[in-house]
């Protein structure tokens, strides 16, 4: 760190609190900089970036690693969906950045502004430059709400009709926008991106109609559910149940069906049809939850040597390794491999990433293999859930000796009540490697 000592002249005395207040100004405008060298580099403290800095702080000892994170909130995401229904409340999603972080790693709270992993080194915002040895990427997926004209004015209306349950700064809103309904259409949209936790646009969609049905109002909605996808799930087992609740509830399933442009002073939403590009039509909403269009950040993007055609940190997908950089990993949403992006993905894949990463300190080849397990634990109200579990092939991969196809009172409070208790308290510490271990124990044969 910076030592400035006071300073004295004749006209004058500067207290070395000012002159220290200067030199972090200069810091902060890279003027000034820091060389930080470290065995592992974390770079994002995510769900992803906590578990295995975890794990690797434990194992190699303090100072060893570093974690370049620069929020001073952890927000547990997947709650998310149940704040927008009113179920919980945003103060109960997050914690202070410090407290989640293993005791034993280096926070260093900046963000990156350049990867070379050429050279091992992560250039950072603040003007510090970091050497590592080893580099773990979980910087997550970037939200760009601003790639829909209309859409962040109409989020910046007090009270309006808009909203969108993946900001922090617009959860709140979706709860509002429901009690503040009275009639008319009501519109749930999925982007023509990829995404995180491909349920949630769901999510919401069923929590509301329920809210709508208990607040008598449901007779005088119109539910319409516009995704750019070929299909309403991706895994044909949970997709045949899910289209069984929206047809018994009347809601309106548009396929292949994308987001364009809201216009907020007239209440209208724009789509396009991604089978006919040119067709477009306009509808009147009462009520907006737009799911934004992600993707990887644009600090991952500007590395070409590190990320494939559309911005992931290039690994292979059963080792999480990088197919160039051998002394690179990714975890989580910034990775390339090819599964459902979820917190509960990231449980799985942090052990594979963890025991390949010493492996190959160790000299040795990496040989954990991630499956592609993910788990979705889609609400349906306020009181029930499917919880869809799959692997790599969209093959079920189910937990419990029960068809979890199935809406479940018992899932629903393992969702709202079990899962975030997990997450706080064993996957953030590294001692939460998924649910492997319980579902082939639950599946014996005796």
């Amino acid at each position: 760190m910076y030592t400035v000592n006071k300073i004295v002249c004749s006209s004058c005395r500067v207290q070395s609190s000012q002159i220290a207040l200067l030199a972090l100004n200069l810091s902060t405008s890279g003027i000034l900089q820091e060389n930080r060298k470290c065995k592992l580099l974390v770079v994002g403290g995510g769900a992803g970036g906590c578990s295995v800095a975890a794990k690797a702080s434990n194992k190699l000892g303090a100072g060893k690693v570093i974690v370049l994170e620069p929020a001073d909130k952890h927000y547990y995401q997947p709650m998310f969906t149940l704040i927008g229904g009113g179920i919980k409340k945003l103060k109960d999603s997050f914690r202070p950045m410090s407290t989640v972080l293993p005791a034993l790693a280096t926070w260093l709270q900046d963000s990156a502004a350049k990867f070379e992993p050429e050279t091992n080194t992560v250039l950072t915002k603040g003007g510090d430059r970091i050497e590592y040895e080893y580099l773990l990427v979980a910087v997550g997926l970037q939200l760009n709400y601003d790639q829909i004209p209309g859409l962040v004015e109409a989020l910046s209306i007090p009270n309006g009709k808009v909203c969108s349950n993946y900001s922090p700064k617009y959860v709140d809103r979706t709860f509002q926008a429901l009690q503040n309904f009275r009639s008319g259409n009501a519109l749930f949209t999925f982007p023509n991106s990829p995404v995180k936790c491909p349920g949630a646009p769901q999510k919401v969609l069923y929590i509301a109609e329920h809210y709508l049905r208990k607040s008598k109002k449901r007779k005088n909605a119109n539910l319409f559910y516009n995704t750019s996808l070929p299909v309403l799930f991706g895994v044909k087992h949970y997709a045949d149940a899910l289209w069984k609740i929206v047809k018994k509830r009347n809601i309106n399933v548009n396929l292949r069906t994308n987001l364009v442009e809201v216009k907020p002073s007239t209440d209208e939403a724009v789509f396009e049809n991604l089978d006919k590009p040119s067709e477009r039509f306009t509808v009147n909403y009462e009520f907006l939850h737009v799911t934004p269009p992600m993707g990887a950040p644009d600090v991952l993007k500007a590395c070409k040597s590190l990320v494939n055609e559309v911005g992931f940190v290039d690994v292979n997908k059963d080792t999480l390794q990088h197919q160039r950089f051998g002394n690179v990993f990714a975890i989580g949403d910034c990775s390339s491999s090819p599964n459902s992006k979820t917190a509960a993905s990231v449980a799985a894949q942090s052990q594979v990433v963890y025991k390949n990463l010493m492996a190959v300190m160790d000299g040795k080849t990496p040989n954990r293999v991630f499956d592609g397990y993910a788990s979705c634990p889609l609400v349906t109200g306020y009181n029930t859930c499917v919880l869809a579990e799959f692997d790599y092939s969209l093959t079920p991969l189910e937990t419990f000796p029960v068809d979890q196809s199935k809406e479940r009172f018992s899932m629903y409070l393992m969702k709202k009540d079990f899962m975030p208790a997990l997450y706080w308290h064993l996957l953030l510490n590294g001692l939460w490697n998924g649910p492997g271990l319980m579902r082939k124990l639950m599946h014996m044969r005796l």
